[in-house]
């Protein structure tokens, strides 16, 4: 239940199409619905403008649908992360509009759409961190974000990076994802006025840790304006991405 449905329900109320007795039952469920393995946080959309993100990693495929089943059952749409094929089963019983997204490994459902805005663009070092930055593509999309990817464009070639520069600096905010050195969101940094959101990937041979060399460069960027977030973490910067880029439009208005 977000804002837009909490005004619509007091104006029902307010105008006798609904008794308060059957508002009551329709948020009873404020703040949280317990459903003893989880609290469901219907309150969140309401209070971060955002429903709540499942996290299907360390769930079971029926635990991930019973989740989905009460998200979609308030009138949310649906974002569900770390998803593997059998959690997409479970929810597309429930559900059968919902989408999989395999190389994300994200599972959505919309059943509200505003007209994008902005504009998030998503970067990758190398092909092999597509995974990742699809996650922050699912998340900015489903947050609102007109989001745009380009790929494979890391310092080993560096003009390939360049090809884009007028791209890149048109963005509202900028994704950058890599793994081995870590060393792209530095210099999308040095070229761009917008937020960069450095991404660091388990990507890389055996000195880059699992993703630990990465982040230690990222964190150590002489360029300005470069926030990172932790390894793989997609998700979390995509959610980063839209909200800065949501701001950008109230700053507009």
């Amino acid at each position: 239940m977000d804002d837009r449905s909490i005004r619509e329900l007091l104006k029902d109320v307010a105008e006798g199409r609904l008794t308060p007795e059957q508002a009551h039952s329709r948020i009873k469920s404020l703040p949280f619905e317990d459903i003893g393995f989880a609290k469901i946080d219907h309150h969140r959309a309401l209070r971060c403008g955002v429903p709540e993100v499942i996290f299907c990693q360390g769930k079971t495929p029926a635990q991930v649908g019973g989740i989905a089943e009460r998200v979609l059952g308030a009138g949310s749409n649906l974002l569900a992360t770390r998803a593997e094929p059998a959690h997409f089963e479970a929810v597309r019983q429930i559900c059968p509009e919902a989408q999989y997204r395999q190389l994300a490994r994200c599972i959505t459902v919309r059943r509200e759409a505003e007209p994008p805005r902005g504009q998030v663009l998503v970067v990758t070092a190398g092909t092999s961190d597509l995974p990742v930055a699809e996650e922050a593509v699912v998340t900015a999309d489903m947050l609102g974000a007109r989001v745009r990817l380009i790929s494979d464009v890391g310092v080993a070639g560096l003009h390939r990076l360049l090809a884009y520069a007028g791209d890149i600096q048109s963005a509202r905010v900028v994704v950058v994802v890599a793994g081995m050195e870590g060393a792209l969101p530095s210099v999308v940094g040095g070229l761009v006025a917008a937020p960069v959101i450095a991404v660091p990937t388990s990507v890389g041979y055996g000195a880059s840790f699992q993703g630990l060399a990465p982040l230690l460069t990222m964190l150590n960027s002489c360029a300005a304006g470069v926030a990172v977030v932790n390894i793989d973490n997609g998700f979390g910067a995509g959610y980063l991405a839209a909200l800065i880029n949501a701001m950008g439009d109230e700053g507009s208005e």
